[in-house]
């Protein structure tokens, strides 16, 4: 028997959820400071509670368990990930939320893209449409 937690759409519809809520709180938080120190103190928390999270499941691991591969393609990945929250967090320091949050979501576009490209995934007719309509929604939103 499954259980709800242990589906990756429950943990996908969070994702999104949080990334509604980041977007709203980012806005607010980002008015009065650098965007680059906004993006700093939230890599703190994120670090903190992550730190709080292992400790408590006791899912604290060793370097050892990374290999040459793995740990260059996290590093790759933590990069990316601070290059979008640099330029997402200035983003919102100029710009709307209701604008900016559409603009990032053609991640959604982008992964479909590199899936497909670099990771041999193949996509259905029905799947292109869905991707082209959230790349144009997004460009909809964006433009208003």
């Amino acid at each position: 028997m499954t259980t709800l937690t242990s589906s990756w759409q429950f943990w996908a519809f969070g994702a999104a959820v949080f990334a509604a809520l980041t977007a709203i709180f980012a806005k607010v938080g980002v008015a009065g400071i650098n965007p680059d120190y906004a993006t700093f103190v939230r890599t703190i928390v994120i670090m903190v509670a992550l730190a709080g999270i292992l400790t408590m499941t006791g899912q604290w691991q060793g370097v050892e368990v990374l290999g040459g591969r793995t740990g260059l393609f996290l590093v790759l990945s933590g990069l990316a990930t601070g290059a979008s929250w640099i330029c997402y967090f200035r983003a919102l320091k100029i710009g709307q939320a209701s604008q900016v949050a559409p603009v990032d979501k053609l991640s959604v576009v982008l992964v479909a893209l590199f899936a497909v490209a670099f990771l041999g995934e193949r996509l259905s007719p029905t799947h292109w449409l869905g991707i082209g309509l959230v790349g144009a929604g997004a460009v909809l939103i964006a433009a208003t």
